[in-house]
């Protein structure tokens, strides 16, 4: 770390930080959580001084040595207990409550004693105890009485959990202003043990945006990538406020809330729960996905005649095991999930963010930082103030969202930017610029959960080109996700077969892209419109188009029956100016490419149109109409040659971005479109 940054951090946050590679020298040492360490550095070995530090990381390791229990050595530590009379030692506990003996029992893990006796005011104090347990120092005592034997000797006199005391949210605001937002990044990253000089800035961001579930409240996270990337380390390592559920079964009662006990399950407990291997979860109540996707959707659940509500968020780890690409083309993105889980649109819909999991590399030694760092209990509880604040309203002076972002879309981006704010720019000091580029990541990993809705879901989830719309310039910006391609509306390589893109004027007098899509199955003849509305003109040209081809199918291929399927085409207004009339043409290529199976050329823009006896209409305003393809993203314009006369008013630089394909009839235009000669 340079030695301004050092500066910076001494000067503002006393006290509050550490060298992460003492972390690393202990933690190879005492397999305890980081947060557990590092509160001890903190307390011990927060110094510049060398010679401090080295007798403050002696002390840690005493301490940890005398007191820290290890599983192996859990006899010699409770002899010890019982020949002193009284003992310190570090484990995790947790409290149950024993209703025979109305009293509190607490649990050690490493210890392994069960049943010890416990202040009630321990457990008022710290309810975490009584969710899944947490680390602590802890006085013990024993004794030993003859005349209640049924009682364990063994008592819990002074528990304290492993917490950082007091935090003034307001100081740790102000000193924010003296780091850059590249120095603040670098910062954070380091905090949770991470080196940044490793990492793209893309991956830095990815790495920040792990931290979400930690600074907001009711955020829902799905990151799934390979093996090694550090997807589980900081839910389960970083934060004492998080709780990592390996995968496996759970229930309702443990999850949400126990109605024997009456007492609130891991979300009422945790500010996140994670769970690991989402491969293997699985609910032993039958109703458990969906008072998941209940919580998930509004943070409250129904349990026996109340309400509850809860603040957690919840995080979904897992691996891919192909490649992304392979995955894209075979299946979905969220094809890891169980499949209660994975096929079911409504719980995926609940997601706010897909992290690409396969964009961050694999772990090496080197990626972890031997530098300064905010002590992780601290930026911990820093985090857990910071959920009591929302920045989701921070990119409003500037921006609005796009036409095709619905509620779920919209509250989805809105949290992925508060937390994001909140991470790099916590005293609401931001610019602009900064307030765009945070946008544009939320749009895109929340738009990788609609894109794979989209396979998922089919035509229900079809609006997916995301985009924001700057109100001083008044320009809009689409949003794209990597792995699909660019940030155009008309995606590069060969699509699917019965999808197309077509330009044309809308109601309201503008140019804007429509994208056709084609859904066919087993049936008698059926033909829907979905997408349009109540837009008379627009059924009337789509069901021409469908008697159109019914009548002269055989001029195109005999293999073409339409009496034996049903057919769904869906239309959408990418550009949200209104329905379009001119869907003939567009119409009955799309029906023919799903019929062949064959896909038309890629990025091809279809103008034009055919009359119901199937004469052609040439293109209204040729010039302007291939600039709104060209904008689109359009290589290759399909165009009537009633049209070539108008080619005198095109600019010869815009007509050179294109490969101009001619069509004379409707069975000429099907051919062209799709590559047959």
């Amino acid at each position: 770390m340079e030695q301004v940054i050092l500066d910076k951090l001494s000067s503002n946050f006393a006290g509050k930080f550490v060298r992460k590679d003492l972390t690393k020298k202990i933690k190879e040492g005492a397999n305890v959580p980081v947060y557990v360490l590092e509160y001890l550095l903190g307390m011990y070995a927060s110094s510049l001084d060398e010679t401090l530090v080295s007798q403050g990381v002696e002390n840690v390791k005493n301490i940890l040595a005398r007191n820290y229990v290890r599983p192996d050595e859990a006899e010699k530590i409770k002899a010890r207990i019982r020949e002193l009379g009284g003992y310190t030692v570090i484990d995790k506990i947790s409290v149950t409550l024993n209703a025979s003996k109305d009293c509190y029992e607490a649990s050690f893990s490493n210890l392994g004693l069960r049943d010890v006796q416990i202040s009630d005011e321990y457990v008022k104090k710290y309810d975490r105890l009584l969710g899944g347990g947490i680390w602590c120092i802890v006085a013990m005592e024993y004794w030993y009485d003859e005349n209640n034997r049924m009682n364990s000797p063994f008592v819990a006199r002074k528990v304290d959990p492993i917490q950082m005391p007091g935090l003034d949210i307001d100081d740790f605001k102000d000193a924010r202003s003296a780091f850059t937002t590249e120095e603040w990044i670098d910062l954070v990253l380091r905090s949770v043990g991470m080196e940044p000089t490793h990492f793209s800035e893309r991956v830095k961001w990815l790495h920040l945006a792990r931290l979400i579930p930690l600074i907001e409240n009711n955020y829902n996270l799905c990151e799934l990538g390979p093996r090694g990337t550090g997807k589980s380390h900081v839910y389960k390592e970083i934060s004492p406020n998080s709780i990592l559920v390996s995968g496996g079964q759970t229930t309702v009662a443990n999850l949400f809330y126990n109605m024997a006990t009456r007492t609130m399950g891991l979300v009422g407990m945790w500010d996140c729960v994670a769970f690991d291997e989402v491969a293997g979860i699985r609910f032993k109540d039958n109703d458990g996905v969906q008072i998941m996707k209940d919580y998930m959707a509004s943070g409250s659940f129904a349990r026996g005649k109340e309400e509850k509500n809860a603040s957690a968020s919840m995080v979904f780890v897992g691996n891919i095991n192909q490649s992304v690409d392979v995955i894209l083309k075979t299946s979905n993105l969220f094809e890891p999930f169980p499949e209660v889980m994975g096929t079911d649109s409504a719980f995926l819909d609940r997601m706010h963010c897909y992290l690409p999991g396969w964009e961050i590399p694999k772990y090496r030694p080197d990626f972890f930082t031997d530098d300064y760092g905010f002590i992780t209990d601290y930026f911990s509880e820093v985090m857990r103030e910071m959920r009591k604040i929302s920045f989701s309203d921070s990119f409003d002076p500037f921006f609005k969202l796009g036409m095709q972002l619905n509620q779920r879309d919209t509250i989805a981006v809105r949290r992925t930017v508060s937390g994001m704010m909140k991470l790099i720019y916590p005293d609401g000091n931001y610019n602009k610029d900064d307030v765009e580029k945070v946008l544009r990541f939320a749009l895109e990993m929340r738009r990788r959960v609609k894109e794979q809705l989209k396979k998922i879901g089919g035509m229900e989830f079809y609006d997916v080109n995301f985009s924001y719309i700057d109100l001083e310039e008044g320009r809009e910006e689409y949003v794209s996700v990597p792995e699909q391609g660019g940030g155009t509306l008309i995606p590069e390589g060969m699509g699917k077969a019965g999808h197309l893109y077509s330009v044309s004027y809308g109601k309201g007098g503008q140019l804007g892209t429509y994208k056709l899509e084609t859904q066919i199955s087993s049936g008698n003849g059926r033909f829907e419109r979905t997408g349009i509305g109540s837009d008379r003109e627009a059924k009337e040209a789509m069901d021409s188009a469908y008697k159109y081809l019914r009548a002269n199918a055989k001029n195109i291929s005999q293999s073409i029956s339409l009496a034996t399927k049903d057919f769904v085409v869906h239309v959408q207004d990418l550009n949200g100016i209104g329905m379009t009339a001119v869907l003939n043409l567009p119409t009955m290529i799309a029906l023919c490419s799903s019929l062949l199976n064959k896909p038309v050329l890629p990025s091809l823009v279809i103008l034009g149109d055919i009359t119901i006896g199937g004469s052609m209409i040439k293109v209204e305003n040729l010039a302007n109409s291939l600039q709104v393809a060209k904008d689109a993203g359009a290589k290759k314009v399909l165009v009537p040659m009633t049209s070539a006369a108008d080619l005198g008013t095109v600019p010869p630089e815009l007509m050179g971005t294109f490969n101009l394909i001619f069509y004379q009839t409707p069975e000429d235009a099907v051919f062209k479109a799709l590559g047959v000669e």
